[in-house]
């Protein structure tokens, strides 16, 4: 294609509510690109995850320029890889790829996204403890976020147990032993009782999968909830916390400054992250 021309996509499954299009394609149409952007979801093709590196190939083949990767592909499409920045690598699950001629190389920009968010969202949260539920792709970038953020002690919980104590053991590899640990799912009241803040990093709250990812009996007021969840912007989660008085911070700061970055890296062209934050808050006012 053209340089000022893109085509790029979303693979993932229950992605028919996904923003991502109208974020990507209102800040190519501002700075006078044809950029289309594409949703590929596994759930209506009837594809396993397992065959995530086959849409790749077909993606790459088929000319696109690049792809995001999400729930529950993030992890899925590693093997299918030529390459991973240091980002990824590090996390080990990648949410970007980008088509270098017939190279495919994997980019990470969850965990900034996250970072980026938090800071501006919650800039006083303490992070003495924090209790993180989901150990998956965004879980293990959210992880990533928080240790460099500075909390100082993270408990993951996860519905696969192996999940977290793998995410638990990365995570002290990089950061230092003691910084993380895994708990038992069982455990959830005993750890949430004492912890300064809650990330949700399971896809619980999402429109294709509604619902708390954990008994609202546990939240307290004096606990700050964070939500990875951006589509609906307003997950029961956040709802929940917001009425007990918890400070809380939705998906949608972190929808927009990956989407940002994901975009620079497509184009390398400079994104304006405020007027995607701003297309984010009109995109969920109007849908």
């Amino acid at each position: 294609m053209s340089p000022d021309s893109y085509l790029v996509g979303l693979i993932g499954s229950g992605i028919g509510p996904s923003l991502s299009p109208a974020l990507h394609e209102r800040e190519a149409d501002r700075q006078g690109l044809r950029y289309l952007y594409r949703l590929i979801d596994i759930g209506t093709l009837g594809v396993p995850p397992e065959r995530t590196g086959e849409l790749v190939r077909a993606a790459r083949d088929m000319g696109y320029d690049g792809l995001n990767v999400t729930h529950p592909c993030k992890q899925q499409v590693l093997a299918h890889l030529d390459a991973l920045s240091p980002q990824a690598e590090a996390l080990g699950a990648v949410n970007t790829v980008v088509f270098e001629g017939s190279r495919a190389i994997g980019h990470n920009t969850d965990a900034t996204g996250f970072a980026a968010s938090f800071a501006r969202g919650l800039p006083d949260a303490p992070l003495e403890r924090v209790v993180q539920l989901g150990a998956g792709g965004a879980g293990a970038a959210v992880a990533h976020a928080l240790l460099a953020l500075g909390a100082a002690r993270l408990t993951v919980l996860d519905a696969v147990p192996e999940r977290a104590a793998g995410l638990v053991d990365s995570l002290n590899r990089h950061f230092g032993p003691g910084r993380a640990a895994a708990a038992d799912l069982l455990d959830i009241a005993a750890r949430t009782a004492c912890a300064d803040g809650l990330v949700n990093a399971t896809p619980v709250g999402m429109a294709a999968h509604p619902g708390l990812p954990l008994p609202a009996e546990l939240l307290h007021p004096a606990q700050w909830v964070a939500e990875v969840v951006y589509r609906p912007l307003e997950t029961a989660l956040v709802r929940t916390a917001r009425a007990l008085g918890c400070p809380t911070l939705d998906g949608g700061g972190m929808a927009a400054y990956q989407a940002a970055e994901s975009f620079r890296l497509f184009t390398g062209r400079e994104p304006d992250t405020a007027r995607m934050l701003a297309d984010i808050a009109d995109l969920t006012s109007t849908r």
